[in-house]
């Protein structure tokens, strides 16, 4: 639906009607063209709510059918085929064009074959995905299931609306990726051609109106020339904390699933529902507009084992993943302890060198690198010339993802910029993403395969998409897709010692060496293995709590003292300020203070 409010394009100038006596008494005149209408006022016909939301793939995805005649293995799916091999009990079939792969284990029943289908890269992002898949058998040599893999897929809004002033201005906001906070645009139109443009800086989008269509073309860099139509508040899913506006906040508890959660209600558990009506209702009240606010898009809540508090905002709901950026980082050691629970010989003081026989250095080694052991790596601690937050050191994250070979490769290659194990902690993506090939080596598996059989079977995931390296291998320096039901899993197992449900997933040494003091981040924050650990005061009294966390405000939070899990999901990518009030102020203000016994 458009908007009832637009204006026709520009505005004309009416030519005065003289009287018939003083038009003959004036010598006749070429008439004047129309007056072109202040741009300002030209502009007003955008303000107004628009969307754009362009689907980039992936081609492929459905029904997908693997048979098995003799040696040889055939897959079909969405019109391809391909055919493939098993080795050492794995499974590759390989789609033409490289449209993409499913990768399987042969179960020795032979009843199900359960894998995961990767996908080609995303254009948001850039990267590959895999996805889990489970197949059934029909029949002898015949086995069929679904292919889900990551929507590639973009939504943007484009705001426009009246200063006080009488400028018209606009901004760019999106449900998932942060992008466009940065730019504070002001808006002209001249026939059917508009102009976005950043004061602040040199950014300058220009498109076109089409206002017998409705539509507005404007190409976005990367994203191409995107296709905005309008929406009302009601349309507008996403850009809102609800939609439609809900009014006041009504608490219900959340739904059982055959998701490994047992429900209950918050006075159930001895909390007080009315500061958490309080947060709720705060939360749906945050104003949209150009300034920053915080978007908190999921707050869930368990205690004693029970998930009591389940609600979505920003247009994501139970079922949409979410990305958990740095959060899942503490993912790498949680492998490490699974890796050890399933035998393979590893332990803190491993030395990481070790772990990678065929590795060749391009200059001769460093000393302090035999040294260099897995807690380091963990521990932020591994003495590598890297610092996320310094773009100058080599080790610099977007520096690493700049490279096309081997991510492995080239973080052993680091130069060193002090001894490994000092106390002091430096934030290096790159030395917890090389936790990964310690894994890998030591278990001889596929890091998304040993993901699937030790944490995301066991803890009962249901879906999820994992990020890959050039090379194809999982990144473990953060970016995981998962349900907000499934990643708070995380959390309870380690408030359970390593059990979820009663089944052991890691031990309760490995919990408990994990979640202690190992180094220093700053004098407020001190780490574990990829665990952050605070002290929250509330009144007069002082709760210890760790925590995985990401950039946005993605955090996995555990209270051991009230038998508490929380985790946020929020959108404030790049707003530190704004994310890591999540912990420091909502959760002591509203969700601490709601536990009663």
């Amino acid at each position: 639906m458009h908007s009832s409010s637009s204006l026709c394009l520009g505005a004309v100038l009416a030519l005065l009607s003289l009287s018939p006596s003083v038009r003959a008494a004036e010598p006749a005149a070429p008439p004047k063209p129309p007056a072109q209408a202040p741009a300002t006022d030209a502009a007003e016909k955008l303000v107004g709510i628009w969307s754009a939301a362009p689907v980039y793939g992936p081609e492929v995805q459905g029904e997908l059918t693997v048979f098995r005649e003799g040696t040889t293995w055939r897959a079909r799916i969405s019109g391809y085929e391909a055919t493939g091999q098993v080795e050492k009990g794995a499974l590759s079939l390989t789609l033409p064009g490289g449209q993409g792969t499913f990768r399987a284990t042969v179960a020795a029943d032979g009843q199900v074959l359960r894998g995961h289908w990767v996908q080609p890269r995303v254009m948001v992002g850039g990267v590959q995905y895999a996805t889990p898949v489970e197949l059934r058998s029909l029949q002898k040599g015949v086995w069929r299931g679904t292919v889900t893999p990551w929507a590639d897929r973009f939504t943007l809004y484009l705001v426009v609306y009246k200063k006080p002033d009488g400028a018209i201005a606009a901004y760019l906001r999106d449900p998932e990726k942060g992008f466009g906070r940065q730019f504070a645009l002001n808006v002209s139109v001249q026939g059917s051609a508009v102009k976005l443009v950043d004061p602040r800086g040199p950014t300058t989008f220009e498109g076109t109106l089409d206002e017998r269509s409705g539509r507005l073309s404007v190409p976005i860099f990367f994203l191409g020339n995107l296709q905005f139509t309008r929406r009302e508040r009601d349309q507008a899913v996403g850009l809102y904390p609800r939609t439609p506006a809900p009014g006041a906040y009504v608490y219900r508890p959340p739904v059982a699933e055959q998701d490994g959660w047992a429900t209950a209600s918050l006075s159930d558990v001895g909390m007080d529902p009315a500061p958490i009506q309080a947060l709720m209702q705060r939360l749906l009240d945050t104003e949209v507009g150009p300034g920053p606010a915080q978007r908190v898009q999921g707050v869930l809540i368990a205690r004693k084992g029970k998930l009591v508090l389940e609600e979505y905002f920003y247009g994501y709901d139970k079922e949409k993943l979410h990305d958990l950026r740095s959060a899942s980082k503490t993912l790498a050691p949680v492998l490490v302890g699974t890796a050890i629970q399933k035998g393979a010989k590893l332990s803190a003081q491993t030395p990481v060198y070790s772990m990678f026989p065929g590795y060749q250095p391009k200059a001769p080694a460093d000393a302090r690198k035999a040294g260099l052991t897995l807690e380091h790596l963990m521990t932020m601690t591994s003495g590598f010339d890297c610092d996320d937050d310094n773009e100058e050191t080599p080790g610099n994250e977007n520096n690493l993802q700049s490279q096309e070979g081997d991510w492995y490769a080239y973080t052993l290659d680091l130069p060193m910029g002090r001894a490994p194990g000092e106390t002091q902690a430096v934030y290096c993506s790159a030395g917890i993403n090389l936790v990964g090939g310690v894994v890998r080596n030591a278990t001889g598996t596929w890091l998304p395969e040993h993901f699937e059989r030790t944490v995301a079977t066991p803890l009962q995931f249901r879906h999820y998409a994992m990020n890959l390296m050039p090379d194809g291998e999982a990144y473990l320096g953060g970016g995981l897709y998962a349900r907000p039901r499934d990643a708070l899993k995380l959390g309870q197992l380690y408030l359970s010692g390593g059990v979820w449900n009663g089944r052991r997933v890691v031990s309760k040494q490995w919990v408990e060496r994990s979640t202690a003091r190992h180094s220093v981040m700053s004098p407020e924050r001190t780490y574990g293995y990829a665990w952050w650990r605070h002290e929250l005061r509330v009144g007069e009294r002082v709760y210890a709590e760790y925590e995985a966390g990401g950039n946005g405000g993605q955090y996995v939070m555990v209270i051991p003292e009230l038998e508490l899990t929380v985790m946020f999901t929020g959108g404030n990518y790049g707003q530190f300020n704004l994310w890591k009030a999540f912990r420091e102020e909502l959760l002591p203000r509203y969700i601490l203070a709601a536990v009663r016994r």
